[in-house]
């Protein structure tokens, strides 16, 4: 009889504990779908420098990034290539963050989207490694770490905002 009794107790158990996890896990945020890989940021002694890595969606849903910012930095932007006024290639801020496809890649690579970090607080140093913050539409936000490189290329023109030209004599 306690065999019987043990085992029915065991049934209900693995009962609840099965539908226990069937409902109560809260949905994935925005963070926990992007995984940041190959991260690296070009050496500076001050003003601006750029920041690149691989971003992957794993999830089901596209996730937008709408900021974000770097302790070596006083202000750290999203940017794209896009034409300036002049027809050749500039980088600018991003209007509306970086949006990453469900199931897919986004590059951030010289010459193309980037993080950008503007008004360095102190130099940017190869094999020094820097810290990122990731912050997205629906408030979650993920850390990664950056390791500084040297690197000569992607010498971009880039286009301030009206305000920062009027702040900037721009």
């Amino acid at each position: 009889m306690k065999k019987t009794k043990f085992l029915a107790f065991a049934a209900i158990a693995a009962a609840a504990l099965a539908a226990a996890g069937c409902g109560s896990e809260d949905p994935a945020t925005a963070a926990d779908t992007i995984v940041v890989s190959s991260a690296w940021t070009k050496a500076a002694e001050s003003g601006m420098t750029g920041a690149f890595a691989e971003l992957e969606n794993t999830g089901d849903q596209a996730v937008r990034i709408v900021s974000v910012s770097s302790p070596v930095s006083s202000r750290t932007e999203l940017h794209e290539m896009a034409p300036a006024a002049d027809g050749a290639m500039a980088m600018r801020e991003m209007d509306g963050g970086l949006t990453v496809a469900a199931g897919s890649r986004h590059s951030l690579a010289p010459g193309g989207d980037h993080l950008m970090l503007m008004d360095l607080i102190e130099p940017v140093t190869p094999g020094t490694d820097i810290e990122f913050t990731l912050t997205f539409s629906d408030g979650s936000s993920i850390d990664f770490t950056s390791q500084v490189r040297d690197f000569a290329g992607a010498r971009e023109n880039y286009v301030p905002s009206a305000e920062e030209g009027a702040n900037h004599g721009g």
